[in-house]
């Protein structure tokens, strides 16, 4: 079936943007996508109306029922508290009218088009006439859903596939028929990437779209190698996981996060909605998944359905008898000399090459889905680009299937798939033709992508506001200073960043004396306005080196330690104090040292998904990087008043927070605990994250920039407030919620945020209170318990309690 795709990339949705923003959203149907959405539109701010039908006795009961399983699902949909007060429960029989105040219209009832049209009929009816309507749909028509509706219904309205959790995976597909308007397509598009943190696919409307129509392919015959194969379970998901850049939880473990039940549904609905499918076969669901719902064997939500835990242990499921056994000896060969093979396009070589079980799997199950994915472009997309970038936000793969097949080479491919007596498409053969066969290239310096309905290349830039480090660093001349553990790249008009590269972003002696030079370079440097702290890596940073403390602790060699200390407390100083702005621009895990610069940073930047904390009292110490006398400092200035009562109110919060290792699961949670300041920029998507950190850098430029006066007079309590404290941790202690050295530990971090042994509260420096964390934090290195903990740690990456 031929279609015209919209263009994903022809949309304008970079920023400043052009279209209103969304304020207020009615969302039908409170089941687990209804509901989440419902939570993501309310991390955005929106003002949410969350609907479902009306219960027997308490007509609200459905909606309650379904939101109070929200609040607890994990991992949480909400950023905060606060996102969950916006969002107001009602059903379809009293409170169908509120869809009047919405000016987003979101219905995400069960997948029966019969009551979805239903609902739209009433939509029809109440919402406003500016409203945008939308169906959240993994696969039924759209243009059907609006069968019956007026015309100005119909150029309002379209498809939205969130993909599950919708907080958390990147993907949102959008859905045009032939009647919406494009300018709603692209006022949708440009929310969705700015305000809800999703990458944009357009897909055509055919069942299932794209990610799911090859995502679901693809799995659906990886299983068949375990229900019509000699591979087991945990043999395919190890061939399907991290090894080949896919998620952990590769085939089976995503068949039971998602649902056995769900999965079932969606293979029967293709398979009857694909007829003209070359592959139709491939989605008659395998009998074993027909036997697992039957017996209620659904996945997690039942605890059990590919896989189960049974007294700790994980075990699979027998086909036969369907009861759980353990895991059989793998037979996969040498995986390790895969592993070690290099980056990811390197494994994915090795293992076409492999001659063993390994790579008979990977060669055959590779071939099938790329033959696959060729096959489908033209009806679920003319551009190969869009099906990539629907299976790595969808899916959570690194590569999609042309970026695999790239990796692998064109020509290698076809003679494999031509020796499987698979057919390919013409336009696959005439681009094997051309001299420089990709179906992606680089011209000058921009990527491009091989369009086969034109039979030529045509521009595949990232959005104007976003910037991916690969394009500036193939250009050596926008590379100002390098060390083996970090660089100094420049950004444009007149901003650097400084990008870590040490081993989990560590802040080793080589990243932190870099990063002091590297200020030094740009306040020195006329063209520079400033400078963002940031990178790509899978983590911000998960701190500070322990291995490097660990072995001078081991040779005895605490004058170094002390040494590395006081200069990390120096470059955080630096940081904050810098004569032209830096901006801290985070991101993932922000541990330990990586929590304390961007808590010293006057103006950070946050993904939104940013996971912060101070966890040194985990592996026995104490933050000792300016982020025990940053909390200290705070307390006094964010209590209500002077009075010793009113700072140990606000202190007690912070020594909380330390003590128990807090780590905050988004970066409005951080703020609401008090470890980045109110007036942190959040954003949506973090793809957007290094652009907005590196406007705000030319906006402080433009405004200009003095750096924040340093704290000489900060009020600490001494004895009379750590007292108090510890009179608490004996109590702790003595009810058995921590150890004897959980107390200890605590203690001594109550010492350094009181102010140590002054007998009063008194008026301190900053320098006082780095003085004490680096004494405190060297005493503690030269415990047998902590370097019991922190050799734990790196070898094990688990705290240990002792």
């Amino acid at each position: 079936m031929e279609t015209t795709s919209v263009s994903t990339r022809s949309l304008q949705v970079a920023t400043p943007t052009t279209h209103r923003p969304f304020r207020t959203a009615a969302v039908l149907g409170a089941g687990t996508m209804g509901a989440q959405i419902a939570a993501h539109l309310a991390n955005a701010g929106l003002n949410v109306h969350l609907l479902d039908i009306a219960g027997d006795d308490d007509p609200n009961s459905v909606v309650k029922k379904s939101f109070k399983q929200t609040r607890k699902a994990s991992p949480d949909p909400f950023v905060n508290d606060e996102a969950a007060d916006r969002i107001t429960l009602g059903n379809f029989d009293d409170h169908f009218e509120r869809i009047a105040e919405a000016d987003w219209v979101i219905e995400a009832v069960v997948e029966r088009m019969d009551i979805k049209r239903s609902i739209h009929e009433r939509v029809e009816e109440h919402a406003a006439s500016d409203a945008v309507i939308s169906t959240n749909t993994s696969g039924l028509p759209i243009n059907e859903i609006a069968e019956g509706r007026s015309d100005a219904f119909k150029q309002r309205f379209l498809g939205t596939h969130f993909f599950n959790p919708p907080r958390y995976l990147e993907l949102l597909e959008l859905i045009p028929t032939a009647d919406t308007d494009a300018d709603l397509v692209e006022r949708v598009a440009q929310f969705g990437r700015v305000h809800l943190g999703k990458s944009i696919v357009v897909a055509n409307d055919v069942p299932y779209f794209i990610g799911n129509r090859v995502g679901v392919y693809g799995q659906l015959q990886a299983i068949r190698y375990f229900t019509d194969g000699d591979y087991t379970i945990e043999e395919i998901d190890t061939l399907t996981g991290p090894l080949v850049g896919r998620p952990k939880s590769a085939t089976f473990r995503t068949a039971d996060l998602v649902g056995l039940d769900v999965l079932l549904d969606v293979t029967q609905n293709l398979y009857d909605k694909v007829e003209n499918d070359e592959q139709r076969e491939a989605f008659h669901a395998p009998d074993l998944l027909q036997k697992l719902v039957d017996a209620g064997k659904l996945g997690q939500k039942t605890r059990a359905g590919f896989y189960t835990k049974d007294d700790g242990e994980i075990k699979s499921v027998d086909p036969d008898s369907l009861e759980y056994t353990s895991a059989a000896e793998q037979d996969l060969g040498d995986l390790g000399a895969i592993k070690k093979a290099g980056d990811l396009t390197a494994r994915l070589q090795a293992l076409w090459n492999d001659d063993g079980r390994a790579g008979h799997f990977f060669r055959e199950t590779t071939l099938d889905l790329l033959a696959y994915s060729a096959n489908r472009i033209g009806e679920i997309s003319d551009n190969p680009a869009d099906v990539d970038r629907a299976i790595r936000w969808g899916f959570g793969w690194e590569m999609g299937p042309f970026e695999m097949w790239d990796a692998l080479g064109i020509q290698p491919v076809i003679e494999a798939l031509s020796e499987r007596d698979r057919v390919l498409p013409d336009w696959v053969h005439t681009l094997a033709n051309r001299d420089d066969a990709a179906f992606y290239r680089t011209d000058g310096g921009a990527q491009q992508v091989y369009r086969p309905s034109d039979a030529t290349y045509i521009d595949d830039a990232a959005p104007r506001d976003e910037l991916p480090l690969a394009s500036v660093k193939t250009n050596a001349d926008r590379t100002l200073w390098q060390n083996d553990e970090a660089a100094l790249l420049d950004m444009g008009d007149g901003v650097a960043l400084f990008e870590f590269r040490s081993k989990a972003n560590a802040l080793g002696q080589q990243v932190m004396r870099g990063l002091h030079e590297a200020i030094t370079m740009v306040e020195d440097t006329p063209e520079l306005r400033g400078l963002v702290i940031g990178n790509e890596g899978k983590n911000f940073s998960v701190g500070a080196n322990l291995g490097e403390m660990a072995e001078s602790a081991m040779q005895g060699d605490f004058q170094a330690i002390g040494a590395y200390i006081k200069q990390f407390q120096q470059t955080i100083q630096k940081v904050r104090y810098a004569t032209k702005p830096v901006v801290v621009a985070t991101h993932q895990k922000v541990l330990g040292g990586g929590c304390e610069m961007a808590m010293a940073c006057p103006q950070p930047v946050a993904s939104l998904e940013t996971y912060i904390g101070l966890v040194e009292l985990g592996v026995g110490l104490i933050p000792a990087g300016t982020g025990t006398m940053r909390m200290a400092a705070w307390a006094d200035q964010r209590a209500a008043s002077d009075h010793p009562s009113d700072i140990q109110a606000i202190l007690r919060g912070y020594f909380e927070t330390i003590a128990m290792a807090e780590v905050a699961e988004s970066a409005h949670q951080a703020i609401d605990n008090g470890i980045l300041p109110e007036h942190t920029t959040i954003v949506m998507h973090d793809k957007r994250r290094l652009h907005v950190a590196k406007q705000q850098v030319i906006a402080k430029s433009e405004q200009g920039y003095l750096p924040p006066p340093t704290l000489d007079r900060i009020k600490v309590l001494g004895e009379p407030g750590r007292a108090a404290f510890d009179v608490a941790l004996h109590q702790y202690e003595e009810g058995g919620y921590i150890s004897e050295y959980d107390q200890f530990l605590a203690h001594k971090l109550a010492y350094v945020m009181t102010g140590g042994d002054l007998t009063a509260p008194q008026e301190v420096d900053e320098q006082y209170l780095l003085d004490l964390e680096v004494e405190v934090f060297l005493s503690l290195l030269g415990e047998e318990k902590t370097q019991a903990r922190v050799e734990h740690i790196l070898k094990h990456n688990k705290p240990l309690r002792n």
